[in-house]
């Protein structure tokens, strides 16, 4: 795409690139060297023995393209105007890669949040089970797959390049970037379930924080929930407010952060708002939709509880799991601690 554009725009194109101040593209590279520290930061705080899952994978094909973007803007903006391949490059390309990445970035939300919500639904019930050799290749496969898929739409599409060509012709001291519709129905909905969620069962919530406890164990702070059980409640009323407070006792700066930005109606280029900390967020949300809707079909093993990177889901699922479990301060009281 970018030969085709060089070739087919005379003047334009080149005025483009001369006038184009030199603030955008030393702005792009510290956000660039920003996203990129952050996004190798969280895979290395990451739990090592995370289980395997598609999220991971994608998250890692995240984390490299961005670096692999850092260092051709890196490139590009140190030697300014050099030929490779046949093809010249200047700082104009610059502002293409950003608007083509940021196309991609915007498109890839709905396709990776469907591809890693059936591989929960379909694995949460067998989490015992290790991911086999298959399996691995098929989360590949799947990843790679989705990145072509969605790079040679990008490219391909007429409507693209009709777009980043009147971008580019009516903006000649910007780069008009791309916010994705995507992202902003998918916060959307996420602020919207949770909300829900907490209006039906505010009550268990605010029992089971007003009965924390810090206690010792095992030589670590621990908390000790202490709360009374009702037996007559559904299974799933009780893991409701149970996988809200793990998820919320993690990614609760998320969520509000997720509130402003809706609130203020701000438009995030979409080449910033697709990072492996809003992903790693999704996947969690995905990971207690999953145990929520499978509750009755989920093998409570040990293996089960690494699923999520980041939040310890072992806690929604004790006492359950447990049919003796230890005396209590009082009858039909149950003691979690995690």
């Amino acid at each position: 795409m970018a030969a085709v554009l060089c070739e087919n725009c005379s003047g334009q194109y080149h005025t483009t690139q001369v006038n184009q101040p030199l603030e955008f593209s030393s702005m792009l590279l510290l956000i660039m060297f920003g996203k990129v520290l952050l996004d190798f930061f969280m895979l290395q705080v990451k739990q090592k023995d995370a289980k395997a899952s598609f999220m991971g994978y994608f998250c890692v094909s995240l984390a490299l393209l961005d670096f692999t973007l850092l260092l051709s803007i890196s490139f590009i903006f140190y030697f300014e105007d050099f030929a490779l391949w046949g093809v010249r490059f200047t700082k104009y390309h610059i502002c293409l890669f950003t608007q083509i990445i940021s196309l991609t970035y915007g498109t890839l939300h709905y396709p990776v949040y469907l591809v890693a919500s059936m591989d929960y639904f379909m694995t949460i019930a067998q989490a015992s089970r290790s991911p086999r050799r298959a399996h691995i290749l098929l989360y590949v496969f799947a990843v790679g797959f989705i990145w072509i898929s969605v790079f040679f739409y990008i490219l391909k599409a007429p409507t693209t390049y009709e777009e980043l060509e009147i971008q580019n012709r009516f903006s000649s001291y910007q780069c008009p970037l791309y916010a994705s519709l995507q992202n902003y129905s998918v916060s959307c909905a996420m602020v919207l379930l949770i909300g829900v969620a907490l209006l039906a069962c505010w009550k268990e919530v605010i029992t089971m924080l007003l009965s924390i406890r810090v206690i010792s164990f095992a030589s670590q702070p621990v908390l000790m929930f202490s709360y009374m059980s009702n037996n007559s409640t559904c299974f799933k009323r009780q893991l409701l407010p149970r996988l809200l407070i793990c998820f919320l006792g993690t990614w609760a700066p998320f969520v509000l952060l997720q509130i402003i930005i809706l609130f203020l109606g701000a438009q995030i280029p979409a080449y910033i708002e697709m990072n492996v900390p809003w992903l790693y967020f999704i996947n969690s949300f995905l990971i207690a939709v999953a145990y929520w809707c499978c509750c009755h079909d989920v093998e409570l093993t040990e293996e089960m509880w690494s699923t999520d990177p980041f939040v310890s889901w072992k806690f929604c699922f004790m006492p359950f799991n447990n049919e003796t479990p230890e005396p209590a301060d009082k009858p039909g009281t149950v003691i979690v601690i995690c």
